[in-house]
């Protein structure tokens, strides 16, 4: 009896520890890249990611548009399932794990919206972005700069697209007056063409019909909606002066503020390290993907500069009101870019929170906004919009005459 139950134990103990192997084998995903479909109504978005780290605690899942990288760290295993959180943005893509597959669901929470979760399926080793499409050369374009207007049912918005096309690759964005789409990969094949981004915010898919090589149409394809779009070529495309949204009110020269860091401590652009300096102050949110393009940009480049008698003030309005919650986004905001300036809690996100704040100014009407203040404290420039390093010469543009004002602001 002694024996059958020594040996029935052993038994256990070794099944125990296969079924442990199991679970571990199961809570991992492979190394290497993946293709994700995310389904929106009647379309489905691609995206690829690469995995990297083989041990469950150790894994990140990086999302790839064309040149752009946007890693994630806090990949959560759970039995056979697993949550790959977008802590920035509020969202998860979620789902039950097998060696190859992931099926399950893309959540989205919001503020002021319901929370929004469609279908999300991935692949392991798929490598194509856009599957049965045949590489070659085409005899349609989309490389170069385009007159976009985008149609929903109640109004048309002018927008410009900005692509660049090797052989039938295409990558690029769209920029309307507040920013830009971020980094489209996609491509070309016939007379047709279809691009898809997925940065870790919001899928889109823009997929058209060329009617000859300087006009298209077809559809873009969003969360919440899919619109229409009609397309010329005009390789002198470009947007509304972007310092003509917002300004100053009569009677003021000045901006005034004070609101907390993350430490809890307010802070004031009166306060004795912003006097007799060139001050840049930009209002953003975690939330939004165009701030942070724009922080990324000031925070490398702030290092640089700061010495010169500069300081950047950053102003976050974040989903909720509370501070703990602005806190844990905007310190990860600021952990994600390495930020050397402050960052405070200014308000809840919105345009009408964020002019509230900002009474000198006739109104807020993009995130992020960048207000340009001299050495003796006066506002000498307001810009709304910020066009990210996915708009390519848009990009190029604006780092070369923020440069020139930087330097004038800074010999005066």
């Amino acid at each position: 009896m002694k024996k059958i139950l020594a040996s029935c134990i052993i038994l256990l103990f070794l099944m125990s520890g296969y079924l442990t192997s199991c679970q571990k084998q199961m809570n991992s995903l492979k190394v290497g890249i993946w293709r994700g479909s995310l389904v929106v109504r009647e379309d489905t978005i691609p995206f690829l990611f690469e995995v990297k780290g083989s041990k469950p605690d150790s894994v990140s899942v990086t999302l790839i548009n064309g040149d752009d990288r946007f890693e994630l760290k806090k990949v959560i295993f759970n039995n056979d399932s697993v949550t790959i959180p977008v802590d920035l943005y509020d969202v998860r893509l979620t789902g039950q794990l097998t060696n190859n597959t992931i099926n399950g669901h893309f959540i989205k929470k919001s503020a002021n919206n319901p929370t929004i979760s469609i279908p999300f399926f991935a692949e392991y080793g798929n490598l194509q972005r856009f599957s049965g499409i045949k590489h070659s050369t085409q005899d349609f374009s989309l490389n170069g700069t385009w007159d976009v207007n985008i149609t929903s049912s109640s109004n048309t918005t002018k927008t410009i697209g900005n692509f660049e096309q090797k052989g039938s690759k295409v990558t690029g964005s769209i920029l309307d007056p507040s920013g830009d789409y971020r980094f489209f990969e996609g491509v070309v094949q016939d007379k047709k063409f279809v691009l898809s981004a997925f940065g870790g915010s919001t899928p889109y898919l823009i997929k058209g019909d060329f009617h000859n090589d300087t006009t298209f149409s077809g559809e873009f394809v969003t969360l919440r909606q899919t619109l229409k779009l009609q397309a010329t070529r005009n390789p002198n495309a470009k947007m509304p002066d972007p310092y003509l949204s917002s300004q100053l009110r009569d009677g003021y020269s000045k901006l005034s503020f004070t609101f907390p860091n993350l430490e809890g401590k307010n802070i004031s652009l009166s306060d004795p390290e912003y006097q007799g300096k060139v001050v840049i102050v930009t209002i953003l949110g975690s939330w939004c993907p165009n701030c942070l393009d724009e922080n990324a940009f000031l925070a490398g480049w702030y290092k640089e500069n700061h010495k010169r008698g500069i300081e950047v003030i950053g102003l976050g309005f974040e989903r909720k009101e509370d501070f703990e919650s602005a806190k844990k986004s905007l310190t990860a905001l600021k952990t994600r870019l390495g930020i050397d300036y402050e960052i405070l809690f200014a308000g809840k996100s919105g345009t009408e929170s964020a002019s509230k704040a900002l009474p000198a100014l006739n109104g807020i009407s993009a995130f992020p906004t960048t207000i340009f203040i001299d050495k003796k404290g006066n506002v000498r420039k307001v810009h709304s919009g910020f066009n990210g390093p996915a708009t390519g010469k848009f990009y190029a543009d604006f780092k070369i005459e923020f440069n020139q004002l930087i330097d004038e602001l800074v010999s005066e």
